[in-house]
């Protein structure tokens, strides 16, 4: 019988036992539903509230409560900045957003502008003589005439020219007859004679062999050979048979066109980006195309055109291109390392630019930056962006409607 009270004993004292601790275990959490809840976050992005349970529009998580004295459940991501916006992804696939990165490029903006081929001035030879004299006989008889280096323009017969070969052979008979004399000293004057007789000869054009040939057959030559300094065409011509003519008379202009100019005439706006050995496209008129190089800016602007006259220098073995004729000319310009993004991903509202930055889970955050140059369908970004940042490529015009309504709701 003392058994049995004491079995029961022990039954009670269990009951008892677990009685209270469900009591006590359950009376935290009645206490805790007992007080009032504030609103409703994101745990992954706590800055996101609702007045409302539910899901969170962004990541899908259920929405968890903020009770009046607690705080609100922490993440590590960094508290957006008050421009920062939220938009649904159902909304982005409406509104029409995509995405991308601004990206170093190193590409340079074309322009075109038209050309006109000009001689090389640099090589162009005019020929002269150097004696009063007559014309006997032209070889070079018509303009536009190719003539090679060395070969015979004209034949000339010269008072001057005669009489100094005539000294040539008086000198070197005195060397002759000097050269048996005992007088050192006459035999080295009639030596001087000679060379000085040479000299004038040679200054005056007479070739070398031509000298040698007056001193071996002792007679002088009447009509002397004037040759062409240079190979190219006859571009003037004012040499004619019986002609007198002076050292002052240019008789030949012979032009080398084995390279060209060509004088483009770039607008006033794209003059500054224009450098000096830059790489250039001539278009010919009949196809085709030439590379060229920037030789020479000219350092005023066209007043009446509100040009640049840009000087190009092209090699033109071939003879594809001829003086005068007009071509097409293509450049690059601004050829260097620029971050770059599209055009339609920067919104120009007069006072400021502004590009929207993708932060992930539908936040986006506009962001204000300076530009550059437009080169083509994309604008350099000068300060107020990085190439790792993700931006709104397009559709970011709808995003700043929606950023502005959203701005507006707040100041109300």
């Amino acid at each position: 019988m003392k058994f049995l009270f004491v079995l029961v004993g022990l039954g009670l004292i269990f009951v008892f036992g677990v009685g209270y601790g469900r009591w006590y275990s359950t009376r935290p959490a009645a206490a805790k539903d007992a007080r009032k809840i504030l609103y409703y976050v994101d745990p992954m992005h706590p800055w996101y509230k609702s007045d409302k349970p539910g899901i969170a529009p962004d990541c899908g998580m259920k929405l968890e409560p903020v009770y009046a004295g607690e705080a609100a459940p922490t993440s590590e991501a960094a508290a957006p900045s008050p421009d920062m916006m939220l938009i649904a992804q159902d909304k982005q696939q409406l509104i029409g957003l995509k995405y991308g990165q601004a990206e170093w490029m190193t590409e340079g903006q074309p322009i075109h502008a038209s050309g006109r081929v000009a001689v090389d001035e640099t090589r162009v030879s005019r020929v002269h003589s150097k004696v009063e004299g007559w014309i006997e006989h032209v070889s070079a008889d018509f303009t536009g005439q190719m003539v090679q280096k060395g070969q015979p323009l004209l034949t000339l017969y010269s008072p001057e020219m005669l009489a100094s070969q005539q000294e040539l052979l008086l000198a070197l008979k005195a060397r002759t007859l000097m050269s048996h004399s005992s007088l050192a000293e006459a035999a080295g004057n009639s030596e001087s004679l000679v060379e000085a007789a040479r000299r004038r000869l040679e200054l005056w054009d007479l070739k070398g062999e031509q000298i040698a040939e007056v001193e071996r057959t002792g007679k002088p030559v009447k009509s002397i050979p004037l040759y062409s300094p240079a190979s190219g065409f006859l571009t003037a011509r004012n040499a004619f048979p019986g002609q007198k003519i002076m050292p002052e008379t240019e008789l030949y202009a012979i032009t080398d066109l084995s390279r060209v100019w060509v004088m483009a005439d770039v607008s006033e706006s794209d003059a500054p980006q224009v450098r000096m050995g830059q790489s250039a496209r001539i278009t010919l008129p009949g196809g085709g195309a030439l590379t060229a190089r920037v030789a020479y800016l000219q350092p005023q602007i066209d007043p009446t055109t509100r040009t640049l006259k840009v000087r190009l220098d092209v090699a033109n073995g071939a003879m594809r291109l001829r003086p005068d004729e007009f071509v097409e000319v293509g450049m690059q310009i601004g050829a260097a390392r620029r971050l770059m993004v599209p055009a339609d991903a920067v919104l120009d509202s007069g006072t400021a630019k502004t590009i929207f930055l993708d932060k992930g889970n539908g936040y986006f955050e506009p962001r204000q930056v300076e530009t550059g140059q437009r080169i083509g369908d994309r604008v350099e970004i000068v300060k107020g962006l990085t190439a790792e940042e993700r931006i709104v490529t397009s559709g970011a015009f709808l995003l700043n409607s929606e950023s502005q309504m959203k701005a507006t709701e707040k100041r109300r």
